[in-house]
């Protein structure tokens, strides 16, 4: 069996004997920079490039090929961890790879991997194309800061920008919270502790318990997933400490709706109140193709908590934000179909990307003088 796709990359011949090494799929990857690979049964092992899925040329993969690369993966630990919860996530590093993240889950009995091949350097802001407020945000002394979006929009590589950047201006104290650890910081001027779930720490929430007694200044946390851990981050961001945390939710609007609707109503407005002190911005991200079909680009939303902004989060009013965002351009705040235009006019996406991921599609049919 295999995929209907053309021109696949190819590392390896069709008549591999000894079956599939894990090593050789992974550097084969970071040869051909792709973002992810897909080991499933039946499949020879799957790139996705420039967000495309792309198969390689080879034998598929049986079930105890599966069985034998995820064996070679695990240590007792973790073995034990994916026949209680029969899925798991972690990472790894290879010598030739470098970082990469593995999620293992069962199909039809069979284990399969989904692994992200992490970056091996943190990219400048200019590389990553992220906007200019990202830099001033993270200058923040205290607060909570969001990066939102759905999976594999690049949250992850934002905020290992935004630490990188504290780390390389300013003396501090900086422990983060990961599942799993996708890049590894050096200290500079900052001391940097990264603890990962499993390895280091049961949970986000057992660690945030006790991560406000080990003296921090920034505390990052890899995913903001249930009430105790969004109400332990909003009292760090009180208490004064700077918390940099990703949620899985599309835009600003969604976000605070999000974090209501977390908490029980007895609870939800002292959680606004506390929101609406803490927040310093919300910054959601969209990862698109490019217009020469070289890469992709991420498209940002920026919503920075002006009175405005937190006043609407105070009286639980979110869907206002979006009008703020329009109004707040001397704050640098943007929508996203702001972002999405700026792109397109740029050069760097083409319409009909702008036009298919925009929230008010007429906006930018109106100010590309499109009239259809």
């Amino acid at each position: 069996m295999s995929l209907d796709l053309a021109s696949p990359p190819t590392i390896l011949p069709p008549s591999l004997r000894g079956g599939w090494s894990l090593d050789r799929i992974l550097k084969g990857a970071r040869l051909h920079h792709a973002s992810d690979v897909h080991l499933v049964r039946g499949l020879a092992p799957i790139y996705r490039i420039n967000g495309e899925i792309r198969p390689i040329d080879g034998p598929p993969l049986d079930a105890e090929a599966l069985t034998s690369l995820v064996g070679g993966l695990l240590s007792p630990k973790l073995r034990q961890s994916l026949e209680d919860k029969w899925q798991l996530c972690f990472s790894r590093h290879l010598e030739g790879v470098g970082r990469f993240r593995v999620s293992i889950y069962l199909h039809a009995g069979v284990p399969e991997l989904a692994i992200r091949i992490c970056e091996p350097r943190v990219r400048s802001r200019e590389e990553l194309s992220l906007p200019p407020i990202i830099q001033e945000l993270t200058r923040k002394s205290s607060g909570l800061i969001l990066v939102t979006g759905p999976t594999g929009v690049g949250k992850t590589t934002t905020l290992n920008y935004m630490i990188d950047l504290i780390n390389t201006e300013r003396r501090a104290k900086i422990i983060t919270i990961e599942d799993p650890i996708e890049f590894v910081h050096e200290n500079r001027k900052s001391v940097i502790i990264q603890q990962e779930v499993l390895t280091d720490v049961k949970s986000f929430r057992d660690a945030l318990i006790h991560v406000l007694r080990q003296d921090p200044d920034v505390v990052v946390i890899g995913e903001m997933r249930d009430l105790e851990t969004i109400e332990t981050a909003l009292i760090a961001a009180e208490t004064g400490h700077l918390v940099l945390a990703t949620l899985h939710t599309p835009d600003s609007v969604q976000t605070i709706q999000r974090i209501y609707s977390v908490f029980p109503a007895a609870q939800q407005n002292a959680i606004t109140v506390q929101l609406a002190n803490s927040l310093q911005a919300i910054v959601s991200q969209k990862l698109l193709p490019k217009a020469d079909g070289k890469g992709r680009v991420v498209a940002c939303e920026i919503c920075i908590a002006n009175a405005a902004v937190r006043n609407h989060i105070r009286e639980q009013q979110p869907h206002l934000l979006y009008s703020e965002m329009q109004t707040g351009k001397k704050l640098q705040m943007q929508t996203m179909d702001h972002a999405l235009l700026d792109l397109y006019q740029r050069g760097e996406i083409t319409y009909d990307t702008a036009v298919s991921n925009a929230r008010e599609q007429a906006t930018i049919k109106h100010r590309t003088g499109d009239r259809t």
